[in-house]
């Protein structure tokens, strides 16, 4: 007796990306109690939201087509020498760190670590992050990372805006990348925030600014002592963000040192690839003291039940499954892919390698006979120029 092969289309993308095949899916619908798929549709999505006709799409392509077309779009990307500065700066991915970690489907597949047991070792590497960001800093507590520097800084506006709230104005300094300047605008508008932007040397704190924003280094590179303007906010009852590059950070005094109450960045130049403009993780420090207004999530060090240590979200008070209709912190907060990149390539360089690739970028001979912190500083200067706006 012969029988009969079911048709199989290899090719098809629906075969193997759809798990449930048919047997599957009427065991599920005779255990809900449906006959079949539409009636199940019928009975969950109210009618007045229901599509009356068939959609209007195209046949559907096998995997291959729909590789072989990809391909073809991605082709006419054409990879150019980048001049964007403003934060952003082209660098070298430890090929161990790209083929264990951006290559491999265990760390870029991963979602947030809700379920603890089974994410120690992001949970770790998110750790390392946070103390990453913590020793170059200079500040006591840092999260998970954010979406990116932008909207970092205008988290940390309402950070500032929840710690001081009777103020309604902002001080934004006019040598901030570009970018940032626009998405704290913008996330100020709603907010009934006034944004003031000028020179930030030239500007004097009253009682009706609660926070400031400066950028350091700035955006053309140069490096300026913030300490006098800081002393001045506080004295006045405002709150200081720096915007900080991570890697002059490991040449430069950090912003904790001189004053400021909450750092960010961006952790692109720490191994992560330019990647046409994003994503990059970015950082959010701050003091202790305002660790119930940071945004995001903080990994910290529990125990389980057998006493040994293990890793938890230990901190997410803003977050949407925490706060629901009232969190306020409603976009991407955590990049953790890039954050765990940005982690290991301290760990892979360690601070010594780190301060070397600051360093060396532009050596110059007219700085011999200065003094060692001195000629760091200068080459951190033309470093950072070269990679400003």
């Amino acid at each position: 007796m012969q029988f009969r092969e079911e048709k199989i289309d290899l090719n098809s993308f629906a075969r193997r990306h759809i798990g449930p095949n048919e047997e599957e899916v009427r065991v599920m619908l005779r255990e809900v109690g449906f006959e079949d798929l539409d009636s199940l549709v019928q009975a969950a999505v109210p009618r007045n939201i229901q599509l009356d006709r068939d959609l209007n799409l195209p046949k559907a392509k096998s995997e291959m087509d729909a590789l072989a077309e990809l391909r073809a779009i991605s082709r006419k990307n054409k990879v150019a020498r980048s001049f964007i500065g403003c934060g952003y700066s082209d660098c070298i991915t430890p090929p161990v760190i790209q083929r264990n970690i951006l290559e491999n489907p265990g760390w870029y597949t991963a979602y947030t670590p809700y379920q603890a047991e089974l994410a120690q070792g992001r949970l770790e590497a998110l750790l390392n992050f946070q103390t990453m960001i913590t020793d170059l800093t200079a500040l006591e507590i840092a999260n998970a990372s954010l979406l990116d520097e932008a909207t970092a800084a205008a988290e940390a506006m309402a950070l500032c805006h929840a710690v001081v709230p009777n103020r309604k104005t902002f001080f934004v300094a006019d040598n901030c990348h570009p970018q940032t300047v626009s998405v704290v605008q913008t996330r100020a508008k709603p907010l009934g925030i006034e944004i003031k932007i000028g020179d930030y040397s030239r500007f004097r704190f009253d009682n009706t600014v609660f926070g400031a924003l400066i950028q350091y280094p700035a955006t053309d590179g140069a490096i300026y002592d913030y300490t006098d303007f800081i002393n001045q906010a506080h004295d006045a009852g405002s709150l200081v963000v720096v915007a900080a590059d991570i890697l002059a950070l490991t040449l430069l005094k950090p912003p904790g040192e001189f004053g400021a109450d909450v750092a960010v960045g961006n952790t692109q130049r720490f191994g992560v690839p330019l990647g046409f403009g994003g994503p990059h993780a970015a950082y959010f420090a701050t003091r202790d003291q305002y660790k119930r207004h940071m945004p995001g999530r903080l990994v910290g060090v529990s125990h389980d039940v057998e006493g040994q240590p293990a890793y938890r979200l230990a901190l997410q008070t803003r977050e949407q499954h925490i706060r629901r209709d009232k969190a306020t912190s409603n976009i991407c907060t955590a990049q953790v892919l890039l954050a765990v990149i940005a982690s290991m390539y301290a760990v892979y360089h360690g601070p010594r390698g780190l301060r070397a690739i600051a360093a060396s970028s532009s050596p110059d001979k007219s700085t011999r006979g200065w003094s060692p912190q001195t000629r760091l500083e200068n080459r951190a200067r033309k470093f950072l120029r070269h990679n400003s706006c």
